[in-house]
């Protein structure tokens, strides 16, 4: 069954040795998502210009955005406004989640992404309130068990939070 492995990073450091790590253990940069808020505006961000962002209202432009290059790995890198609840940069399959999910207005936003990506309502919501207090939402999608393990020991050796698995919608 497929499944996706989720964690909180306490800082973009964290973030990016836990991606470094998946990324080593053979995990494609097509299953992997990362999102986090956008506090400084993109104008801020120092280094890469790296996107493949779907093109789309949601779908916010990210010139002059930069991030490690590790995070800039990860596919589909991008920064999206969700109405009324703010700007995020988010990379992986996450993107295509939150981009309808913000297109859907107030029934939308972070945590209709997250519902929609398979993680349960109150787990969404507790993801939700982590996010928007300046964390990191790391996921991996796996295919069986045995990458389900890999993955949440690469988590729990870095020393994320909140880990936990669900299906996938």
């Amino acid at each position: 069954m497929k499944r996706s492995v989720y964690c909180i990073a306490k800082s973009v450091q964290q973030a990016e040795s836990i991606v470094e790590t998946l990324r080593v253990g053979g995990f494609s940069n097509n299953d992997i998502s990362v999102l986090f808020p956008d506090k400084q505006g993109t104008h801020d961000f120092a280094h890469e210009h790296n996107t493949k962002a779907p093109e789309g209202a949601a779908t916010g432009g990210v010139a002059g955005m930069g991030i490690g290059a590790i995070l800039g790995w990860v596919a589909g890198i991008g920064a999206i406004a969700i109405p009324g609840v703010g700007p995020f940069i988010a990379a992986g399959p996450i993107v295509a989640a939150l981009s309808g999910a913000a297109i859907g207005g107030a029934t939308g936003g972070v945590l209709g992404g997250l519902v929609g990506l398979g993680i349960p309502e109150f787990e969404a919501k507790r993801y939700e309130e982590k996010i928007r207090s300046g964390n990191i939402l790391i996921s991996v999608h796996t295919e069986d068990s045995k990458e389900r393990s890999r993955a949440k020991d690469i988590f729990k050796e870095a020393g994320a939070d909140d880990i936990t698995s669900s299906a996938e919608a």
